[in-house]
């Protein structure tokens, strides 16, 4: 991040953090409680300090993204597990194998959306993902081979976790917090595609849905791409017939099966009066 002119006559704190590591080695000074607080490794991981963090988080990839002009953004959602056609052989399933077309259709709508979004110099319409493998790989590759930029989302995982290669690296970034993580995911939103996956995408899916539903957030291009998977796990219909959702709310999303279909729902979209 660049940092802004100041105006103000007092020392910044990159100086002082500076100046702190000229000081002589005393008892005093390699005491814990002489260390500046913002740099202080031990003291921002206190418990009582997750407010702070969560504040941290918020704002440390908006900044970025405002001072990359990045005004809105397409959602990729999808499961980390769907291979690459090209690795389809590897998978660890038939089923796997078989969902790799998901793969390719992420990679082509992504690259047609950012041939778009350089129209905007890539202030609107960036490809975000969780920055991860899978569909997640397959949405920052399709970017990347038009020769745009795009966002990664990466968290914090018990397992080894690494962001694929085809992120821009300068909005690369990296969670601790789910919650905040998906703030990010949708406060620039103009479009979301759901691509098959397991429990993360679910989650992400339904959390998205519901605030639509509940009218927290404005109506918005909501597509699952691949209507037989997606009947084949969720009984949506029936949710509707027992009442614990309107029939009206089947209404808020729309099944795809190619790039293509996806770009034309998106071209042809209207928001609801």
């Amino acid at each position: 991040m660049k940092d802004e002119p100041r105006n103000h006559p007092f020392r910044d704190s990159t100086q002082d953090l500076v100046a702190a590591g000229r000081i002589p080695d005393t008892p005093q000074t390699r005491a814990p409680a002489y260390r500046l607080a913002f740099s202080d490794k031990d003291f921002m991981t206190r418990e009582e300090l997750r407010p702070v963090r969560l504040q941290l988080e918020l704002l440390k990839p908006q900044l970025v993204m405002d001072e990359r002009g990045i005004e809105s953004t397409i959602v990729l959602f999808g499961g980390a597990r769907i291979p690459s056609p090209e690795a389809k052989d590897q998978a660890k399933t038939p089923a796997l194998a078989e969902l790799s077309r998901y793969y390719e259709e992420a990679r082509l709508f992504a690259r047609a959306m950012t041939e778009r979004s350089m129209a905007s110099y890539g202030r609107e319409n960036v490809i975000i993902t969780g920055g991860g493998p899978g569909v997640m790989e397959a949405g920052n590759r399709g970017a990347h081979e038009a020769g745009g930029q795009s966002i990664g989302l990466n968290i914090v995982l018990p397992h080894e976790q690494a962001p694929n290669g085809y992120v821009t690296p300068d909005l690369c970034f990296n969670f601790h917090y789910f919650a905040i993580r998906k703030m990010h995911f949708l406060m620039r939103a103009k479009a979301v595609c759901v691509f098959p996956g397991g429990f993360g995408t679910l989650d992400e899916m339904f959390e998205s849905l519901t605030l639509i539903q509940t009218k927290r957030m404005k109506p918005i291009p909501f597509l699952l791409f691949g209507k037989a998977f997606w009947e084949h796990i969720i009984n949506w219909k029936a949710l509707a017939e027992a009442g614990t959702i309107s029939i009206e709310d089947l209404d808020l999303f729309h099944f795809v099966e190619t790039a293509a279909e996806a770009v034309a729902i998106i071209d042809a979209w209207k928001e609801p009066c």
